[in-house]
């Protein structure tokens, strides 16, 4: 989640945004998170809520080489996107 800079400075609501994204970070948003069935991401709050989520092995950016690496990979032209993407 991020919030998109130009948009909220412009709409007015740049610092309630950041304030948003910074609660939800928070064990009290992380709990919110979960309650609303979305898997939290602070390892002692997801397992509050082992039950509705099951054991996962959860990938990164990392994973794939980085962000310079999986955009090269996937999406500059004539990559995977593009050679999977029928308009």
């Amino acid at each position: 989640m991020a919030v998109v800079s130009k948009n909220a400075i412009k709409n007015g609501t740049a610092d309630v945004a950041n304030q948003y994204l910074r609660y939800l970070y928070t064990k009290e948003g992380q709990r919110l998170v979960g309650k609303h069935f979305y898997r939290p991401n602070d390892p002692a709050v997801l397992k509050e809520f082992e039950k509705q989520f099951p054991k996962l092995e959860l990938v990164t950016i990392r994973d794939f080489g980085g962000w310079a690496a999986a955009q090269k990979k996937h999406f500059a032209d004539n990559a995977i996107f593009d050679q999977i993407y029928n308009p």
